[in-house]
């Protein structure tokens, strides 16, 4: 087992910019032998180093099946993003991981699944639902819902549009601003829970984005009979070690880094929203 202190370097094999703000890395180990054991659950993360510039945790996008590589999407949003935004097939960064718990794919199993995901940060869901569309046979109905401020905003347009495609899939889009071309919504992402024939006794429901729209899309989906051990969520904090010992991404008693990002909402019901946390 490798060191989960040390960054382990992988080779950017391909970069792909999916908007002005957003990019992709296609990542492999420069270990070949690292490579071939590399194993991940949807929602997890790795620690993702430029070596110039420092350490930020960044979701793994790829479905696990995919053994030769693995996916970063990532936006700019700070000084290590911003460097990592210059890097170039043939590059190098460092890799610790993966680290964290992913979302309940096993418990969702022969169930219908609710997607709810808001903002650009919607990429610790991408991975679940690509999970779950190679493995269509094994889940019931599945609910995408996506939100953004901006119609312009929506990266991923065409596989949104084949994942609708799909049989049994139902994907809604919304967006607070739209243009002429925009074939969704306008409006809030949470608007969209109430336009769903939602089966609560055998639905699991998996939520990412702005933690106020989490929120209110707990609220809405509490009203319409889902329970509390149905609902899932990815929380986004400050993770600088990945493995529990810093603190600076704890709540309460728990840690982001190791006991999430995914959560159940009744492990964190009376802390979600709080002041302080």
């Amino acid at each position: 087992m490798s060191d989960l202190h040390l960054p382990r370097t992988a080779i950017i094999d391909e970069r792909i910019q999916e908007s002005p703000t957003i990019f992709t890395l296609r990542l492999r180990f420069e270990d070949a032998a690292a490579q071939e054991v590399f194993e991940f659950s949807p929602g997890q993360f790795n620690m993702v180093t430029h070596f110039a510039a420092g350490e930020v945790p960044i979701s793994i996008v790829n479905d696990p099946k995919d053994s030769h590589y693995f996916d970063h999407t990532i936006r700019v949003v700070g000084r290590v993003s911003e460097a990592m935004s210059k890097l170039q097939p043939g590059d190098r960064v460092g890799i610790r991981g993966p680290f964290g718990r992913g979302w309940p794919v096993a418990d969702a199993a022969g169930r219908d699944v609710l997607l709810v995901t808001g903002g650009l940060g919607c990429a610790p869901l991408v991975s679940v639902i690509r999970y779950l569309m190679k493995r269509r046979n094994q889940f019931g109905h599945l609910h995408i819902l996506q939100g953004v401020k901006h119609s312009n905003d929506l990266i991923w347009r065409e596989q949104y549009d084949a994942w609708a495609r799909e049989p049994d899939v139902n994907v809604l889009l919304a967006a607070d601003v739209v243009t002429r071309e925009w074939h969704g919504q306008q409006g809030m992402v949470t608007e969209l829970i109430g336009q769903l024939n939602l089966r609560h006794g055998r639905t699991l429901a998996m939520l990412c984005g702005p933690e106020v729209m989490m929120l209110a899309a707990i609220a809405n989906l509490r009203d319409l009979g889902i329970a509390d051990h149905q609902i899932w969520f990815s929380m986004e904090r400050n993770m600088q070690c990945g493995i529990g010992q810093c603190g600076h991404c704890q709540i309460g008693a728990k840690y982001v880094c190791r006991d999430g990002p995914v959560f159940c909402y009744s492990e964190l019901a009376d802390l979600m929203g709080a002041k302080g946390f």
